[in-house]
């Protein structure tokens, strides 16, 4: 395989995309269509420089994970997932795939963190809230209760805003092979003010993390 046909097919995906799509803010002064490509890295988990490579050809082989996390940062449906893993020359793990119904609730919860991960809870992509909230927290699982629709309480300790008393919940693919898992906060409970507070601290963070560097080009 070509490594230049995959990095076309990545730098095509991502000038169709918009910062709603994947739950960010456009901000001003966006001289390249659809996503930046700092962007697409820090969604993907990847740094600039490797998924830059990726784009230019320069990157032969990808591992599997950086391409799960760039098929994700991409919103990929499933059959450009499975295209994106031919083009780099891999077997595509079924896995691996984000469901297209949880990404787009991920995409409509930007205000409470929100993530999706495996069965087997390997986090496979998480919102802005998310990426402030569980980067710098510790937990205490306070409750556990089960049952349908059930509710677990648990405690973050972060180190801006002190403690948050949340409340999990969860749903689950038929399969049961991924799960969308999120966070709230009780009305007019200390908590409630301090998780707004998060929410703005998650899109600050990540847009110190993406604006260091020049507009990267097309």
């Amino acid at each position: 395989m070509d490594p230049g046909d995959l990095g076309e097919f990545v730098r095509v995906r991502r000038t169709t995309l918009c910062p709603s799509d994947v739950g960010l803010t456009g901000g001003p002064r966006r001289r390249v269509p659809g996503l930046r490509r700092d962007e697409v890295a820090r969604l993907a988990g990847l740094s600039p420089g490797y998924y830059a490579r990726i784009e230019q050809g320069g990157e032969p082989r990808p591992s599997a994970r950086a391409l799960t996390g760039v098929a994700c940062a991409l919103r990929l449906s499933r059959d450009e997932y499975d295209l994106m893993f031919r083009l780099a020359g891999r077997t595509s793990p079924a896995a691996g795939h984000v469901e297209p119904a949880l990404l787009t609730l991920l995409d409509r919860l930007t205000d409470i963190p929100a993530l999706i991960t495996t069965g087997a809870h390997e986090v496979l992509v998480r919102n802005a809230p998310a990426r402030a909230l569980l980067g710098h927290s510790a937990t205490t699982p306070l409750a556990a209760h089960t049952g349908a629709g059930a509710l677990h309480r648990v405690r973050f300790v972060h180190p801006a805003l002190g403690l948050l008393e949340l409340d999990s919940g969860s749903l689950l693919t038929p399969d049961g092979a991924q799960r969308l898992l999120w966070f709230t906060a009780r009305p007019g409970s200390p908590a409630a003010d301090r998780l707004r507070l998060l929410s703005v601290i998650g899109l600050q963070e990540f847009r110190s993390e993406v604006s260091g560097a020049a507009e990267p080009g097309v």
